[in-house]
């Protein structure tokens, strides 16, 4: 098979340090909840576990994921991103996902079954 083609380097403009790497906090959350945003087809509402705190987030995740298959799953949260209103719902961090090139979406965890809260590093 044809080796897949190499990534095209980021431009320097785009780089960031290992010290900026290091400021975002990662940390493995449970979906204890989820519902659909009235008004809103591309947005869910999560209750997350992160430790011993709960927290909200909103995400644009609805049109791939129905909202009760995400409850009991364990996914990647920025953890320190500053709080932003969406819908009226405060957003208290974001959930990664990656998208193929056929517009699939799925949301990044992790192979072992790590307590929430726990630091990705």
């Amino acid at each position: 098979a044809p080796a897949a083609p190499a990534a095209a380097p980021a431009p320097a403009e785009n780089l960031i340090s290992i010290d900026d790497f290091a400021r975002i906090d990662l940390r493995v959350a449970e979906v204890l909840a989820a519902e659909a945003v009235a008004k809103a087809d591309k947005l869910l509402k999560l209750t997350v576990k992160l430790g011993d705190e709960t927290r909200t987030v909103v995400s644009g995740i609805r049109q791939w994921f129905e909202p009760e298959a995400l409850i009991g799953r364990k996914v990647i949260l920025v953890a320190n991103l500053k709080p932003a209103k969406l819908r009226g719902i405060e957003s208290q961090g974001m959930i990664l996902a990656a998208e193929d090139d056929q517009g699939n979406l799925d949301l990044i965890g992790t192979g072992l079954d790590l307590p929430s809260g726990t630091r990705v590093r």
